[in-house]
């Protein structure tokens, strides 16, 4: 039995594409997932299955979830022992500065890292700190300078459909949620 983590891309934003975390979690109940846990309203779901097969993973979430709430949602499956790994190879400036905002950009397949780097363009040093492992960017900038930073703009790039984006304390929880 592997745990998984299944994040969904731009749910319960701005009034927009709402779903229940209740009836989420009992949707992945009904695909056969276990121990199925939500965590806060932006599309977490932590869940254990059998199968090690993670397109196919994708396909049963994204599958229910337009069964369900009529929605066509893409879903990143990270499992938790990839996310560890992935938290381990964190440049050390991530999730250091309180008074920074610090992301974990997950790109969705088949989006490459190398593509969004290309679309959402070159770091300005002054202002945000950027690395990946695989095929999670993690990036940093200060409060102060978040707007003058090139990668907070990510959302209105080309590939904002490609991505997921989590904050750090978000990350950890859910990981701690695995255990």
């Amino acid at each position: 039995m592997e745990t998984y983590i299944a994040l969904l891309r731009g749910i319960n934003v701005g009034g927009k594409n709402k779903i229940s975390m209740p009836e989420l979690r009992t949707a992945f109940e009904e695909i056969g997932f276990l121990d199925v846990v939500t965590y806060i309203n932006s599309g977490n779901v932590v869940f254990s299955s059998d199968s090690k097969d993670r397109v196919e993973l994708i396909k049963q979430c994204e599958a229910i979830i337009v069964e369900k709430f009529m929605l066509n949602i893409p879903v990143a499956i990270v499992s938790a022992a990839d996310l560890s790994t992935t938290l381990q190879h964190a440049p050390d400036w991530w999730n250091i500065d309180k008074d920074a905002i610090h992301y974990a950009i997950f790109v969705i397949s088949p989006m490459s890292v190398a593509e969004v780097f290309a679309a959402v363009g070159e770091v300005k040093p002054e202002y945000e700190q950027i690395a990946y492992h695989e095929n999670v960017i993690f990036w940093s900038a200060p409060r102060e300078t978040f707007n003058k930073s090139r990668w907070s703009k990510i959302a209105s790039s080309s590939v904002n459909n490609n991505v997921t984006i989590r904050n750090a304390n978000t990350v950890n929880k859910l990981l701690m949620l695995t255990h």
